[in-house]
């Protein structure tokens, strides 16, 4: 049993140059384990709480010192001594120490920071690496049954994942040039993940180069890296994705298709959905998902996340039911890794496939137990980075070690980003190139 002997946290910095927390956590006889905790810019009002400071002659108020010090006595006091390896017991150790439902008093970035940590540390004391210990928390909290389709694929043995990357960025991650916050690519006729990477890379250089030669900024970037052009239209930006998969020698839809991070919560105002990029238009729930339903009909889109509000459940059930057999429609803001949310979203059929952000809901185990419940009821789990990351892989262990079969982690130019893909790489060459299902699991999927 891996005990932990020392638990200290520090503040150091995220992609925006935000302050976070960093975690290290030594068992007997082992190196530390480490990590450390991202956060969003596109966050949804119902994720765990990140706790600031709010001393405004300090980073604005985004200081995490008060976090920083929980850790480092109460949480070390209450932690020290326990099993690292028993990731269930640490994070419900975590969860009632902290006693609030969103994690607000203690902070979930505090608690986020020991149990991602925690995982690393038992990691190292088991001289295992984190996939594998990943791997086995995962085989012991879940139940590996057969899962519905079409899920059916997901959540058994280690699975290298499926990228969606975002080639255009919009919304909060770039200024709000567009309405919406995210044009992504799937390369779901690769092979393997090297294959899907390399052509990903390939379309994203030729993207810039085609956003430069029309006219339009193509070396500037948003906060995950994806390209921030001033364009004439939300739907522009689709069809300049396609221009460059299709210059690549890439056929959309079959070798490449389509995926949309609406995050429509952020223009909506309780009444209608505002579209700036067109003039003030305002649409109504049925506007928008007529829309999108006319994007779906006319480009290779296989993939929408948070296409209507985080509290707009009559107009995602009706999403689910013109669109649900047609595209995979994630909930981000709508479930925020929450399985009391999830477990709403099936009881109404409101969308079919969920985003997982271990920042949102503040703890591996809990994390887990979403991620299971969605492949128990047939939903697509995606495991997904923020907009400001770190350099820590962890996710990508994640992503491998619990055969989610999909992961979203922003664009191939920035090092937090790359850190992940790069993980990927390397766990590939151990989990083995068969150990990729790719765009197969949309096959249920109907073109």
């Amino acid at each position: 049993m891996p005990k932990i002997e020392q638990i200290h946290a520090r503040e150091v910095f995220d992609s925006r140059g935000k302050p976070t927390i960093e975690v290290e956590i030594r068992c007997a006889d082992s190196r530390a384990g480490r990590a450390i905790v991202p956060s969003g810019a596109s966050t949804g009002r119902f994720e765990a709480c990140e706790l600031r400071d709010g001393d405004t002659n300090r980073f604005g108020g985004n200081g995490v010192l008060q976090a920083v010090s929980h850790v480092n006595h109460e949480i070390a006091a209450a932690l020290t001594g326990m099993d690292a390896a028993d990731q269930q017991s640490i994070d419900r150790a975590l969860c009632d120490l902290d006693g609030t439902e969103n994690k607000s008093r203690l902070g979930a970035n505090a608690i986020l920071g020991v149990s991602l940590a925690a995982a690393h540390a038992a990691a190292e004391a088991q001289q295992l690496p984190l996939w594998k210990h990943f791997a086995q928390l995962w085989q012991s909290a879940a139940d590996l049954g057969q899962f519905p389709p079409p899920t059916a694929a997901l959540g058994q043995q280690p699975l290298m994942p499926l990228p969606m990357v975002n080639m255009i960025s919009g919304g909060l991650h770039a200024g709000r040039n567009l309405d919406f916050q995210d044009y992504l690519i799937l390369p779901v006729g690769a092979t393997s993940y090297r294959e899907a990477l390399e052509w990903i890379i390939t379309i994203y250089h030729r993207l810039g180069r085609l956003l430069t030669e029309k006219g339009y900024e193509g070396v500037l970037v948003g906060d995950e890296g994806g390209y921030g052009p001033k364009l004439t239209s939300n739907v522009q930006a689709v069809e300049l994705v396609i221009e460059a998969i299709e210059a690549c020698g890439l056929k959309p839809g079959t070798d490449v298709a389509i995926g949309l991070d609406v995050a429509s919560s952020h223009f909506y105002d309780g009444t209608h959905y505002r579209l700036a990029a067109t003039g003030d238009e305002r649409l109504n729930s049925g506007d928008v998902i007529d829309l999108l339903e006319k994007w779906v009909s006319a480009y290779p889109i296989v993939s929408i996340e948070d296409g209507l509000a985080e509290d707009d459940w009559e107009g995602w059930q009706e999403l689910t039911r013109r669109l649900g057999d047609r595209a995979q429609l994630i909930g981000d803001d709508l479930f925020v890794t929450n399985r009391r949310r999830l477990e709403k979203g099936l009881e109404l059929a409101a969308g079919n496939s969920v985003l997982i952000k271990v920042n949102q809901i503040g703890t591996v185990w809990e994390t887990f137990e979403t991620l299971r419940l969605a492949l128990q009821n047939g939903f697509w789990p995606v495991v997904s980075a923020r907009s400001g990351e770190t350099e820590d892989h962890t996710i990508a262990d994640l992503a491998v070690a619990t055969a989610a079969g999909q992961i979203k982690i922003g664009s191939i130019a920035r090092s937090e980003r790359l850190v992940k893909y790069n993980q990927l790489l390397r766990l590939e060459e151990q989990v083995g190139h068969d150990a990729y299902q790719g765009g197969r699991i949309f096959s249920a999927l109907k073109s």
